[in-house]
Formats: structure tokens, sequence, C-alpha cells
């Protein structure tokens, strides 16, 4: 894989890890009775997460170097 591949590839992963900023929003402010329900409980998304992102891009790269 040449250089200009692997620069490319770096700045379309760096657009996606920063266009996640663009859908997080405050909540609300709730006004005198017209407040909005209470979330549902969720899980929390934790260290797992990036763990599972970096092992995949780290698999991906093996896999490209093997197929050499």
């Amino acid at each position: 894989m040449n250089r200009n591949k692997v620069n490319r590839l770096l700045l379309c992963f760096g657009f996606m890890l920063f266009s996640l900023g663009a859908y997080a929003k405050k909540p609300p402010k709730p006004e005198l009775g017209n407040a909005p329900p209470p979330p549902p409980p969720g899980l929390p998304i934790d260290g797992g997460l990036s763990l599972l992102l970096v092992s995949g891009v780290a698999y991906g790269i093996y896999e490209l170097k093997r197929k050499k």
C-alpha cells in the first residue's frame, strides 16, 4: 500500500471521528409544567467500544499485509 493511500485513509478516518461531535445536542431546558419525560435507562458505552475499533483496524492492517 503506497503512502498516498495510507494518508487518504487516515484523513477519511479523522473526518469520521470529528463528525461525531456534530450529532451531540444539549437536552432541552424543562419549562414550568412542560418537562420532557425522563430518558429510558441504557447501558453506558465505555472503553470496550474503542478497544473493539482499534482491534478491527489492527486486524484489517494485518490482513492487508498478509495478502502481499
